[in-house]
């Protein structure tokens, strides 16, 4: 990926670029994540420096549950990320012998409900430093964990810039091509809640909606694709959309990471779902039924994915 670069504006109207640097203290770049996680990284912020016991021997610096219900642990550099990649491995080793301690933690911070919605199936690994070598960049690949390289910089002002350097999607697999998309399981409502399915449950014509909806989703750069257990998250950092099949209804439900307030809604398409329960992550929620209503979705997907 390329390097970020700020400009402001000077009295002259001139750019002039503004000098990025690194924190003081690594305890300082952990702090400040800590208090914004939910919004920096889609996660839940459980508890800081863990203990892992006498056998990993480690303190975990965050521990987390992320938007998707996902155990999420972050390690923090300030400088380069010397050893990160092994402390992930050896954390993520002991988070899979801790279930139950885990499971503790979140019902005691977030409620019964997030404890028992738990999805053990790819826990998430985030680690957050100044720099990566080119050689944590290709490791990365080759684990069968999840791991988001997250690269810093501080900046005058008090601006904060996160980066995506990597992401590894470990056990869920990559982010699929168009033609596997068409073979992608789908989360399809079937009256009582959502679980997974072939693509064969959802009609042909919702499919057909579908193949051209991933493709709409997936136009705006790299974005990994993952089946969750309810829904298809469509991420970076974050969460920028999910997407949920209903077929009693010969919908598509899209939910959207964008302001409701921010778009001229819609009666039978567009929703506000803040306040409102419901699967998947995001404020609005986009009904897709046709084609018409697809190309309708078009601009705002670009929205979501540009304020991303």
């Amino acid at each position: 990926m390329s390097e970020l670069k700020l400009f402001r504006l000077d009295a002259d109207g001139r750019d002039v670029e503004l000098r990025g640097s690194t924190m003081a203290l690594e305890v300082e770049l952990q702090r400040r994540i800590e208090a914004g996680m939910e919004a920096m990284l889609g996660i839940r912020f459980l508890a800081s420096e863990y203990p892992t016991g006498p056998w990993h021997r480690g303190r975990i610096d965050s521990l987390g549950l992320d938007e998707n219900g996902t155990p999420a642990l972050i390690e923090y550099k300030k400088g380069a990320a010397s050893g990160v990649l092994s402390q992930a491995v050896s954390y993520l080793s002991w988070l899979d012998s801790a279930r139950h301690e885990f499971e503790a933690l979140v019902k005691e911070k977030l409620g019964s409900e997030a404890a028992e919605s738990i999805d053990w199936r790819n826990p998430r690994m985030v680690c957050i430093a100044a720099s990566f070598s080119h050689h944590d960049r290709v490791a990365v690949k080759r684990l069968h964990e999840r791991v988001d390289l997250v690269r810093y910089r501080v900046f005058d002002g008090g601006l904060l810039s996160l980066l995506l350097i990597e992401s590894a999607s470990g056990s869920l697999g990559p982010a699929p091509t168009r033609r596997q998309s068409r073979q992608r399981e789908l989360a399809v409502d079937v009256g009582v809640g959502s679980v997974q399915a072939p693509s064969g449950a959802a009609p042909a014509h919702l499919q057909n909606l579908y193949t051209e909806l991933d493709e709409a989703l997936t136009a705006w750069g790299e974005v990994e694709v993952a089946q969750l257990r309810h829904y298809i998250a469509y991420r970076r950092m974050v969460n920028i959309a999910s997407v949920i099949f209903r077929p009693k209804h010969g919908a598509i439900l899209v939910y959207l990471k964008i302001d409701p307030d921010a778009v001229e809604l819609e009666d039978g398409f567009s929703r506000d779902m803040r306040g409102i329960g419901h699967l998947g992550t995001g404020d609005l929620e986009v009904r897709i039924a046709s084609a018409a209503d697809l190309e309708k979705a078009g601009p705002l997907i670009r929205r979501a994915f540009e304020a991303a």
